[in-house]
């Protein structure tokens, strides 16, 4: 094999536990592993016996593949299947040598193990969701009562929490859980339909076969082909896309929260972490920076998923090598991009009281909304906005408070024996904010774990130990 090029983005931010499920090594385990399991349920249903299956189960292993051989045997044939299974034969006396893959298709192999890859994908972003859902709950907690500015078009707008902030992530780390356990049986599907989708190969036996097979790969098993229907991979692979923008969110906001003209909250500290090679000053928030070119990434890659759905009659044309590229660089852009979070979450930096003072800058704005509905029922909806308006207005052309300027304004048109003797302040107008944190964390903390595998990748060569077959 050729080398890789060098990706400084991965290089800086990749996660190995996703670098490892769609390693080479991890490939060839689960090609071995669908060869295995098709010999050994063909053996139960009475295609091939058990002397053979065994033997196919105990040469189905990572040692005896020429991996040089192997991928130069690939880049020849264009797959790598016919190499795996001429591997496995040459390790094998006459009579189950001529039993490898029996009756299968180079794409039956490919697709079963990647939906083992996927599935194992897709338990380890939940489990790094859990944990990073469990920390982000702590901050909500913590700082439920934390009053900052809202900000709307990127201005202050009203009154709210930061722990609010916080509880709207959380949200939608709860639905990434949900979205994840709804597609995994989508995912984590057995392809066993032969050449052409209809099973002629494996005989009358084919549906027993497949269901067998399924079951000793702890995959879904499925009665219709998907070959070519490859909704299921765009599915995982839009997944993990979202999961980089949920990831994304969190950035952005520490991106901008941290700027020195704001100067709320930050990521972690410590000795030239974010250091300039010439600005001694600076603390750039590098994490949020890692996390933001991650997502970016993702969604253009997430662009390619359309095209792998075009793939034609029952066997694709080239939209099939798409995946080969995008589908495990979606995975380790969102297991990175959560590796990141983690970062950001557990060593999380805020300043509350210059969330107060922030409050205060423009004369305190951020009030005006809270005041007009202070005034509304004395004054009518619409007349309290005109005259939060105008004062608003006089605020910023004198630099005034909003609240001396209400109450010249008030003056002038003769409205200022209405005006109450205390103004609404900011924490009389939060609304349901710590009800909003309270419902987020009790809301995860009902969210469902995903089971754990059946078969992990790294223990695919004892498969078979279940079986009854040695192997």
């Amino acid at each position: 094999m050729t080398s890789t090029p060098f990706s400084l983005l991965m290089h800086m931010a990749g996660d190995a536990g996703q670098a490892e499920i769609f390693s080479a090594d991890a490939a060839i385990e689960t090609w071995l592993a669908a060869e295995r399991a098709l010999a050994l349920a063909q053996a139960e249903v009475g295609v091939l016996t058990d002397d053979d299956a065994g033997a196919i189960a105990r040469a189905a292993v990572i040692e005896n593949i020429d991996e040089g051989r192997l991928w130069a045997s690939a880049k020849n044939v264009g797959y790598p299947i016919l190499g795996i299974v001429r591997e496995i034969a040459a390790a094998l006396p006459e009579g189950p040598n001529g039993r490898v893959h029996y009756g299968a298709t180079t794409q039956d192999i490919m697709d079963t193990g990647l939906a083992l890859q996927l599935k194992a994908s897709l338990q380890l972003l939940d489990g790094d969701i859990a944990r990073l859902g469990d920390r982000l709950a702590g901050q909500v907690e913590a700082h439920a009562g934390t009053v900052m500015a809202g900000r709307t078009h990127a201005q202050q707008a009203v009154p709210t929490t930061f722990g609010a902030t916080l509880a709207t992530l959380l949200a939608q780390l709860t639905r990434q859980r949900t979205r994840i356990a709804q597609a995994l049986p989508r995912v984590a599907v057995i392809s066993m339909f032969g050449a052409g989708g209809t099973s002629a190969a494996y005989g009358p036996r084919a549906e027993e076969i497949r269901g067998r097979m399924a079951a000793h790969l702890g995959l879904e098993n499925v009665d219709v082909p998907w070959h070519v229907d490859r909704d299921g991979l765009a599915e995982f692979g839009w997944l993990c896309a979202s999961i980089t923008a949920t990831c994304a969110k969190l950035a952005r906001n520490i991106v901008d929260l941290s700027r020195t003209e704001i100067g709320e909250a930050f990521e972690p500290y410590s000795p030239h972490r974010g250091a300039s090679s010439t600005m001694p000053q600076k603390v750039n928030p590098i994490s949020s920076e890692l996390i933001i070119g991650l997502a970016g990434t993702a969604g253009a890659l997430a662009s390619s998923l359309l095209r792998i759905q075009e793939a034609g009659h029952e066997r694709s044309a080239g939209e099939w090598q798409i995946e080969w590229q995008v589908v495990p660089q979606l995975a380790s852009l969102a297991g990175s991009a959560l590796q990141e979070a983690f970062v950001i979450v557990d060593g999380l930096r805020v300043d509350r009281e210059r969330m107060r003072r922030n409050m205060e800058l423009d004369g305190g704005l951020v009030l005006a909304e809270a005041q007009m509905i202070q005034l509304a029922d004395a004054l009518g909806r619409e007349r309290a906005h005109d005259l939060l308006y105008a004062a608003s207005t006089r605020a910023r052309e004198y630099g005034q408070v909003l609240a001396d300027a209400l109450r010249d304004v008030a003056a002038a048109a003769g409205l200022g024996g209405m005006l109450p003797s205390q103004l609404v302040k900011a924490e009389d107008y939060l609304g349901d904010a710590e009800k909003i944190c309270r419902t987020a964390v009790r809301t995860w903390a009902k969210t469902p774990a995903l089971e754990a595998a059946v078969v992990p990748i790294s223990g695919l060569a004892a498969a078979t130990a279940a079986t009854g077959v040695s192997a």
